[in-house]
């Protein structure tokens, strides 16, 4: 929303002038008086409730936030207090596929949502003719980097970065004692960070949710194995995406790669679950300026849109900045997972770009040992 107010500085009041409405008010007290220190005297379990009612409340402000403040801030606007200058509302969401599709939503509802509000007087008619169309944009923020038509989105690269220092630090370990690592990476139907994990941390075997392994994938994973330690490797890294599979459909965890290395092996592999310590820590400078520019890119979109256009993910693509329709690049990223259960390993690999499917060639080269010159056993030719 652009209008003429000056920012205040209420208690009550938000950046925008406009006074909270006593719902989310009411909402910040629960959530307020559930999250405040306990008498000395109370007992642990009781702590612990208190701490998962914080929680839940605190939840439930957020999963209601947007409805509450499109319903109770339109009555507020409505209002003596309601600014005039404001022409048009618009809303710039970050986040995955499902905020991305509960934003177009939302889009698609506003005009009931305004005959709502008018039936039931908290605004005008006059107000709801003013505004009869939401604006809305959205910006991909996932460390998965698994929509399809962008190169990179939002907070990948600071995790991939969180993932390399991980390994880095495993592999002084690893290489120290002998030891074979398993490492579990985020990825449930994307498997980019593991890929690029893998390459770049020079780790000897990639598990990925779009080309799982053939059914000998275990044979062939501990003879790459044990042909780098006769190579000379001191440790040996195996990287895996939380949801990496079998071709039958069957989850192939860390444990369960622990388990084939002691079974065929006979090596006692230690597992390191890297979990929400990816979703961390401080940006890269990628990610910073990146998303400083689709911020802009994404803020100029709705102030040019157009009632009735259709809305856009702002992405980069082929180190530019992209316009790309939203519902569309949602539902073929929601595809990939299909093309995998449906076998069809190279339209999900193409659906990722062309630089994923090369980074598996190159993988797959880098990560094999060479083979042992041949030896001539025969009898050398007399001069």
């Amino acid at each position: 929303r652009w209008c003429d107010r000056q920012y205040c500085d209420g208690a009550d009041e938000h950046r925008l002038g406009l006074a909270m409405p006593e719902p989310v008010q009411d909402m910040a007290l629960v959530v307020s008086a559930a999250g405040r220190t306990p008498p000395a005297d109370v007992t642990a379990p009781i702590l612990i409730l208190v701490g998962w009612v914080a929680w839940l409340a605190a939840l439930a402000a957020v999963v209601r936030l947007m409805w509450i403040g499109a319903k109770f801030g339109m009555a507020k606007w409505s209002g003596e207090d309601f600014d005039h200058s404001v022409v048009e509302i618009a809303l710039v969401v970050i986040g995955g596929d499902g905020s991305l599709t509960g934003t177009n939503e939302f889009r698609k509802n506003w005009p009931s949502l305004l005959e709502e509000l008018v039936a039931t007087g908290d605004i005008s008619a006059e107000t709801a003719a003013a505004h009869p169309v939401l604006m809305v944009t959205g910006l991909v923020g996932s460390i998965d980097n698994d929509l399809v038509g962008a190169d990179m989105t939002i907070g990948t690269d600071s995790a991939l970065h969180r993932i390399l220092e991980a390994i880095d630090d495993i592999s002084s370990t690893a290489a120290s004692h002998q030891r074979t690592f398993v490492v579990e990476v985020m990825g449930r139907h994307c498997g980019y960070l593991a890929l690029m994990a893998a390459v770049a941390g020079g780790c000897d075997y990639v598990l990925v949710p779009e080309l799982p392994p053939g059914k000998d994938w275990e044979e062939d994973m501990c003879s790459k194995l044990k042909a780098g330690r006769e190579a000379g490797r001191r440790e040996s890294m195996v990287i895996v995406a939380e949801g990496a599979t079998d071709r039958e459909g069957n989850r192939i965890t860390a444990d369960d790669v622990r388990q084939v290395i002691a079974d065929k092996l006979g090596e006692a592999a230690r597992v390191t679950i890297l979990g929400h310590v990816q979703r961390g820590g401080r940006p890269s400078a990628y990610d910073r300026w990146m998303s400083t520019l689709l911020g802009c890119a994404a803020a100029r979109e709705v102030v040019s849109m157009e009632p009735g256009s259709e809305p856009v993910i702002i992405a980069e693509r082929h180190n530019r900045i992209r316009r790309l329709p939203m519902m569309e690049q949602i539902a073929a990223t929601r595809a990939v997972k299909d093309l995998v259960a449906a076998h069809d390993y190279l339209g999900a690999i193409q659906a990722r770009g062309a630089s994923f499917g090369r980074m598996l060639e190159l993988f797959e080269t880098m990560s094999t040992p060479p083979a042992e010159p041949a030896t001539d056993t025969g009898s050398t030719p007399s001069s």
